[in-house]
């Protein structure tokens, strides 16, 4: 009888972090479906899935930018009218195009008012003209005077324009960077120690909740700004990201750790320039507007202070 000798190489396959042996002959008697012509080797396929997109997660980067909102609306209970409720409206139609300020749809009226007709009366007798303004929220539809064409709202400022108008009221600023070890000559923190890191005298302009309000094109907005988190740039490589304004150092914490917003340094800042980490807190903020029936949110970065810093190695004296 003729026997066939296939002979087996033992694989260790790591398949989603577990251990896949394939047992050599001496421990079973498989049959080889494939086998290396040049070798003799059996050879074996084995399907690794592939790893998800994503994996590990990025976490959760705060609410995110929305678009710019529709620049007319309808504002029913600024007159008294509950129903419908206000929202956008399309800013033209057949009627003629939206007027924020009239709440309605314009269009020059034709034919005007002939000459001597009582809506030319007083003041309305030498300039200006007469326009139809209609309501399809009501189903309206009204004569006004106006000296020139009411406001073509649907070419003027968006909500969210006009709640960077009311941003720009808030003077928002960069922080103060509060930290240990504190810039300044004579002023040198040691490596392997805990650094703290704050913003210092915070108040609304830095680090929030500051709100305030803006108008224009018939549109008020009031949005209301808060600081998400603050991103520190060590100078070492390292970045380091904050949810809170940090905790100011005192010297009853000793060497703890700062509880909120820490970093250690493996390295002395002797290579850097002038002998000094430089540290840059950047702040980002996430800005929130309602108006004109509308919500939005706008996110801002790039308000950024620096500060220089020394870190040494301890030195041990033996006498």
């Amino acid at each position: 009888m003729r026997h066939l000798v296939v002979r087996l190489v033992v694989f260790t396959l790591t398949l989603g972090g577990f251990l896949v042996f394939v047992p050599s002959a001496s421990h079973a008697e498989p049959v080889c479906q494939v086998t290396d012509p040049e070798t003799g080797i059996c050879l074996i396929t084995v399907e690794v899935p592939g790893t998800p997109p994503n994996a590990g997660g990025g976490g959760d980067d705060g609410p995110q930018d929305t678009g710019s909102g529709v620049a007319c609306f309808w504002d029913g209970p600024a007159r008294g009218i509950a129903n419908p409720p206000s929202g956008p409206v399309p800013c033209s139609n057949e009627r003629g195009y939206w007027s924020n300020q009239h709440q309605c749809y314009v269009a020059l009226a034709n034919p005007q008012p002939p000459p001597g007709d009582a809506f030319w009366e007083g003041e309305y007798a030498d300039y200006g003209a007469v326009y139809t303004c209609y309501q399809p929220q009501t189903g309206q539809l009204v004569l006004i005077w106006a000296p020139d064409p009411p406001p073509n709202s649907g070419a003027g400022p968006t909500p969210r324009e006009v709640a960077e108008m009311a941003v720009e009221q808030m003077n928002l600023r960069a922080i103060d960077i509060g930290i240990t070890p504190e810039p300044g000559e004579g002023s040198v923190g040691i490596v392997g120690m805990p650094v703290w890191m704050w913003a210092a005298n915070a108040d609304s302009h830095t680090v929030g909740p500051i709100t305030a309000s803006a108008s224009a094109g018939g549109i008020t907005v009031t949005a209301t700004a808060e600081v998400l988190r603050i991103t520190w740039d060590m100078g070492d490589g390292t970045v380091v990201q904050c949810a809170t304004a940090g905790t100011p150092y005192t010297a009853a914490y000793g060497k703890s750790k700062s509880p909120d917003c820490g970093h250690v340094y493996e390295r002395s800042s002797s290579t850097k320039p002038g002998a000094k980490y430089t540290v840059s807190a950047t702040s980002s903020w996430v800005v929130t507007w309602a108006g004109a029936g509308q919500t939005g949110t706008i996110r801002m970065d790039g308000l950024t202070r620096s500060v220089a810093i020394a870190v040494g190695e301890a030195q041990v004296l033996v006498q």
